[in-house]
């Protein structure tokens, strides 16, 4: 299953702030994950061909390859602490998707 989630940050905190979370305690940590097979962390640099701003400023892609391990996982103390840290920097959508394929 992969999961995108699209966020904003909260008024409160700044872009460096949201950083410094995602590079030193957010993405290693669920990517140490045994039920991730991947997960990363985009900012929105604009929209394609216009100079409109972009609806989101930031997009998580997180691949997971076990759903059961992964509630396990995500029902950790470790990882509780860290969503509750993610939930009070922003404003996010989780969208659960499926591949279409030809």
């Amino acid at each position: 299953m992969r999961v995108i989630a699209l966020f904003n940050l909260k008024p409160e905190v700044s872009p460096d702030e949201y950083l410094a979370f995602a590079r030193e305690l957010d993405l290693p940590t669920v990517n140490a994950l045994s039920s991730i097979d991947s997960f990363r962390v985009f900012k929105s640099t604009g929209l394609l061909f216009s100079e409109g701003a972009p609806p989101y400023s930031h997009i998580e892609i997180i691949d997971i390859n076990d759903m059961d391990q992964f509630g396990r996982d995500a029902s950790s103390e470790a990882m509780q602490a860290i969503a509750a840290k993610f939930q009070a920097m922003a404003d996010v959508i989780f969208l659960a998707t499926e591949e279409v394929t030809a």
